[in-house]
């Protein structure tokens, strides 16, 4: 095999990696997408008096997760929580997974 061919083959294998971790990229962020839209619906609902935060009773009846880790979320012991502070602690648990994993 000729050296030409040997480099076409690597550029091309080369390619078809990074047209593989393009795809997969894509599709992260499309879960990604998917997931945070799931979570704004069932905060919503969680969200009886409309007042854009979560009780712990609120939490309890429409968001079990949240409920059972909500003292960790809630930070500033307001006794409530936002969106955002349930995405923060979220993002904060998946760096903490990506840390630990092998």
């Amino acid at each position: 095999m000729t050296n030409s061919r040997v480099i076409a083959g690597r550029v091309g294998f080369v390619l078809v990696l990074a047209a593989i971790a393009a795809s997969a990229a894509a599709q992260d962020a499309d879960r990604a997408k998917q997931m945070a839209a799931e979570m704004q619906k069932r905060f919503a609902a969680a969200d009886k008096n409309g007042d854009g935060r979560l009780t712990k009773e609120e939490a309890r009846a429409g968001m079990p997760f949240v409920f059972k880790h909500f003292d960790e979320i809630d930070k500033s012991k307001q006794g409530s929580i936002s969106l955002a502070e349930i995405a923060a602690f979220a993002r904060e648990q998946r760096a903490a997974r990506k840390s630990t994993a092998p």
